[in-house]
């Protein structure tokens, strides 16, 4: 699985359909897990406060888990604010299938970005605890990637997603190291 992070704007659910379409055309069985499209189903009971969002990226990472065991390279697309929340969906999944790439653009591009109008709303305090504003982000420590979405074209960053899963073995047809059977 590949765990897109990043802010509002940063280029998550664009880059996760543009990898999913590369892997696609390449032979192999992908999905995309967006942020945005589990909220409006499988977690439209859920809301922003911190516990909402750990339960949010809870239930992702064991839907993740699911699509993974199933044989799927999951491109999953979540801010997932916390380290905790992604530690969770890293023990979902299992650590050997989990790659956590930060898309690391800054809250200026983001802002400027804003593709629904959410920073200028929270800005104006009409989106209470908005990741990046009124509620905190945790950057990845130690991800498997970081991408500069500012200034890497998109075609650039899905080429290098793709050619981490192909050093990482995912994309051959064996199981990757350390993992040997389904959990």
């Amino acid at each position: 699985m590949v765990w897109l992070t990043g802010l509002s704007g940063a280029g998550k659910s664009t880059l996760a359909t543009a990898v999913e379409a590369a892997l696609i055309r390449a032979g192999h069985a992908a999905c995309v897990l967006d942020g945005d499209n589990l909220r409006h189903g499988l977690n439209a009971d859920l809301g922003f406060s911190p516990e909402d969002r750990r339960e949010n990226i809870r239930r992702a990472g064991e839907v993740a888990a699911l699509f993974a065991d199933a044989g799927l390279i999951v491109i999953a697309a979540f801010i997932s604010p916390y380290r905790a929340g992604r530690e969770a969906a890293r023990e979902a999944i299992g650590a050997a299938r989990f790659l956590e790439v930060f898309l690391d653009a800054p809250l200026a591009v983001c802002e400027r970005r804003d593709p629904k109008g959410l920073y200028r709303r929270a800005r104006a305090g009409e989106i209470a605890e908005f990741t990046g504003i009124s509620a905190p982000y945790e950057p990845p420590e130690a991800p498997a990637l970081t991408l500069d979405t500012a200034r890497e074209e998109l075609a650039v960053s899905a080429r290098r997603i793709v050619e981490l899963l192909a050093a990482r073995g995912f994309l051959t047809g064996e199981a990757p190291p350390g993992e040997t059977e389904v959990r």
